[in-house]
């Protein structure tokens, strides 16, 4: 009996090792995403947040920097309290590392907003092609339910409304020092700034392969006067 339960706790512990592995979402850099997305990788490129690690670079921004008490002179590209809010991931199985810096997950990212992609990217391949042949749809719940994220307003706060009296109920150490009491510039609306093409990228129209909900809430406004880019091909 007792070498029955030992066996059972045992597959017990390996099934659930097994599962979270199976369930944990892993970043995998902007690379694959732009292959196909052509026309909104280089716009995004000229956007700030594709610009978020140079500003972490010594003599940038040195004004905002003694504004909120930081050394202009020092280089901050690995400082561990700063570098998060400057790349994808940070911290997350896949993301960016000071140890092993890459050039596809550093600055604010695909995956800062829409989640990591490991899982879901896939499924707007096979969706992709099943709608270029046949017309074929798919709904947009099996992209939410392998993490594509279509709110992300809280990943936005959680680096926009970090600092302490913001109200923000996620707000955690490290605290951004870049606050409304620094500068009135850093007042966080998200309804404002995802509108904002220097921050975020040009929407281009989207060729309906999925449908029904959930949807991103500006989705249709957005698509309504959206150009037509032009699309990649994955590698």
């Amino acid at each position: 009996m007792r070498h029955s339960l030992t066996l059972a706790l045992a597959a017990a512990a390996m099934f659930a090792l097994l599962s979270g592995s199976a369930s944990a979402q892993s970043f995998e850099g902007r690379k694959k995403c732009s292959s196909c997305h052509k026309s909104q990788a280089e716009s995004w490129s000229q956007t700030a947040h594709a610009k978020a690690m140079d500003s972490l670079k010594p003599n940038t921004k040195a004004e905002a920097k003694k504004k909120a008490k930081l050394d202009p002179k020092k280089d901050y590209t690995k400082d561990k309290d700063c570098v998060g809010c400057h790349v994808d991931g940070w911290g997350k199985e896949g993301g960016y590392t000071v140890e092993d810096p890459s050039k596809f997950t550093s600055g604010v990212g695909c995956e800062s907003c829409h989640g990591p992609g490991a899982k879901y990217r896939g499924i707007h391949r096979k969706a992709g092609a099943a709608y270029e042949k046949s017309k074929k749809t798919a709904p947009r719940s099996t992209l939410a339910e392998a993490g594509q994220d279509f709110a992300f307003e809280e990943s936005c706060n959680a680096c926009h409304l970090n600092y302490e009296g913001s109200g923000w109920k996620g707000t955690k150490k490290p605290y951004t020092p870049f606050t409304p009491q620094v500068d009135k510039k850093y007042t966080f609306n998200f309804d404002k700034y995802v509108k904002d093409v220097k921050a975020m990228h040009e929407h281009y129209k989207l060729d309906g392969t999925f449908e029904g909900d959930p949807k991103f809430k500006f989705h249709d406004d957005f698509q309504s006067t959206a150009k037509v880019g032009e699309k990649g091909s994955e590698d």
